[in-house]
C-alpha cells in the first residue's frame, strides 16, 4: 500500500522562510531611501509654491502702489491694514491658495516662531531632521542655510532649495 501525502515538509517551509527574510533584508532599505526622496520632492514642490506665492502677492502689492512683501507674522501694519500674511491661521495662509496643516510629523512643516512682521521661521522634517527655513520680509525671501546646522541638515538644505 502506497501512503501518499499532500503536505509541505519541514526543510520546503524553513527554506521559503529563509528566501522571505532575504527579499525582506534587501527590499526594506530601498523602501526607506524611497520615503526620503518622496519627503524631499513634497519639500521642494511645496518650497516653489511658497516662493510662488510670495512672488505672485508682491506683484499684487506692486500694481497698487505698495513696494512691500507680504507680512511673516499675524500683525498688520499701516501699509497692509487688513491684508494676510505669510504665517496668518494654518502654515502660508496668507500666500497659498489651500494653507498647509502646521504638524511637526516627518514630511511635514511646522511653525517655529512669529516673532513680528518681519521675519518667521519654519521647519521642515525629513525623516528625523528638521531643517529650518527663513522668511525675511525686508527681501521677500524663504530659504534655509547651507551653512549652519549639522551636514546632515545642510545636504537635506541643499537637496530641498538647489
Amino acid at each position: 500500500m502506497i501512503n501518499s501525502k499532500k503536505a509541505f515538509t519541514m526543510i520546503e517551509l524553513i527554506f521559503v522562510i529563509v528566501i522571505l527574510g532575504i527579499l525582506a533584508a534587501v527590499a526594506l532599505p530601498k523602501f526607506a531611501a524611497t520615503r526620503t526622496d518622496a519627503q524631499i520632492s513634497k519639500g521642494r514642490a511645496d518650497i516653489s509654491t511658497i516662493r510662488s506665492g510670495i512672488i505672485t502677492d508682491r506683484q499684487k502689492r506692486l500694481i497698487t502702489g505698495n513696494t512691500k512683501f507680504i507680512e511673516a507674522g499675524n500683525g498688520a501694519d499701516q501699509l497692509d491694514a487688513g491684508a494676510g500674511a505669510v504665517g496668518t491661521g494654518p502654515l502660508f495662509g496668507g500666500v497659498l491658495t489651500y494653507s498647509i496643516a502646521d504638524s511637526t510629523g516627518s514630511g511635514h512643516w511646522h511653525n517655529l516662531t512669529r516673532p513680528d512682521v518681519n521675519s518667521s521661521t519654519y521647519s521642515y522634517k525629513v525623516g528625523n531632521t528638521s531643517v529650518t527655513f527663513t522668511y525675511t520680509r525686508s527681501n521677500g525671501r524663504f530659504t534655509c542655510s547651507k551653512t549652519t546646522g549639522t551636514q546632515l541638515q545642510k545636504d537635506l538644505c541643499k537637496k530641498l532649495i538647489d
